[in-house]
């Protein structure tokens, strides 16, 4: 009986996750492109919004883009102490409603540029006497051609569904502009791209993890202050590649109710900047602890030890402000090898579209 011959190799064009994971490690070299190329045009447009000096900010996104809006909101109300909220689009798009912007920066953040509802509202905001800033990875969009002033954040094209270049780039470059805000010139930034590559090349380490998530029927994600777009960015993630429930919650709304939900079964990922959000989240982390909760931890050693497992972050030569470009960047990788581990494609999820059409 003559032996059964080998399994032939898959090929590398149809492996699934491969556009995913080619793109996860283009960050490195997406990161140093902004900071060599795009910074400068970044600290023109904030100099010409300083000049302006708005009272108030108000930022719109979608999505992933929604998660890097509320980290450009923690950034502008820490550093620069302006108040700033979150749009409801559709109440500028379905109800007709036309507030008094004048003296408000609006912050529309899109991959793509091309949502009509971004468009729209982005638009009326400006009939409306906003002034109007639109970060897009598309400055031929229509976003960028009703805005006043445009941010390319220069990540290329992105064509896995799961968008993660774009995400971290668009991190970057509103830091980039809060920091051109208030007369720095993002200096802090410059160890990022050495960093992120070095946190990539761990890609085992979080195989290991993923092993632990295989299975799994739900996850809770937290986190408290910076990391909070953090969390809410991995469990979109996670839900969108693998279709786990992963629910993200700030620590202080965790303990307001949905902690009882929280077993010695249920994973939890902690998301733990080294700073005063990690800080405010340790009172969260000795609760879920005393739940017995399998709690992996994103974030310093001292926290990773003291949890069931995790993945330690370098955060000695990094403010807590920009950790969450490198605190994203293992979580990403688990939503890819979790994906891979339960027979799925990251590369095409189910019911999604690159640009979705909002009205």
């Amino acid at each position: 009986m003559s032996a059964t011959p080998p399994a032939p190799e898959p090929d590398p064009q149809t492996r699934p996750g491969r556009i995913m994971s080619r793109e996860i490690r283009e960050q490195p070299d997406v990161l140093r492109r902004l900071l060599d190329t795009g910074a400068p045009r970044i600290q023109d447009v904030a100099r010409q919004v300083a000049a302006r000096a708005p009272r108030f900010v108000l930022l719109a996104a979608r999505g992933t883009s929604d998660n890097a809006a509320l980290y450009a909101k923690y950034l502008l109300e820490i550093r620069l102490g302006l108040p700033c909220g979150l749009t409801s689009m559709s109440t500028t798009t379905a109800y007709g409603a036309r507030p008094d912007l004048r003296d408000v920066l609006v912050i529309t953040v899109s991959q793509s540029g091309g949502s009509p509802d971004l468009v729209a509202s982005t638009k009326a905001a400006r009939q409306a006497g906003a002034l109007t800033l639109a970060v897009t990875n598309n400055p031929d969009s229509p976003l960028a051609a009703v805005s006043e002033h445009h941010i390319d954040i220069q990540a290329g094209p992105e064509k896995a569904l799961p968008a993660t270049k774009t995400y971290t780039a668009s991190l970057l470059a509103l830091y980039l502009f809060v920091e051109g805000l208030r007369g720095g010139d993002g200096a802090a930034a410059a160890a990022l791209p050495g960093l992120a590559a070095d946190l990539i090349a761990r890609q085992d380490e979080v195989r290991t993890l993923a092993s632990r998530y295989r299975f799994a029927e739900r996850m809770v994600i937290t986190s408290r202050g910076y990391g909070y777009p953090t969390a809410k960015e991995a469990a979109l993630k996670m839900m969108e590649t693998s279709y786990i429930p992963a629910l993200a919650y700030s620590g202080a709304d965790l303990l307001h109710g949905p902690l009882a939900m929280v077993d010695n079964i249920s994973p939890v990922i902690a998301v733990v900047t080294d700073g005063q959000g990690g800080l405010a989240l340790q009172p969260v982390l000795d609760r879920l602890r005393g739940r017995g909760a399998d709690l992996v931890v994103i974030g310093p050693r001292a926290q990773v030890d003291q949890a069931s497992a995790g993945f330690v972050l370098p955060t000695s030569e990094v403010p807590e402000e920009l950790q969450p470009v490198l605190e994203i960047l293992p979580l990403q990788l688990l939503a890819y090898e979790v994906t891979i581990a339960r027979g799925q494609d990251p590369d095409a999820p189910r019911a999604l579209a690159k640009v979705t059409e909002t009205r």
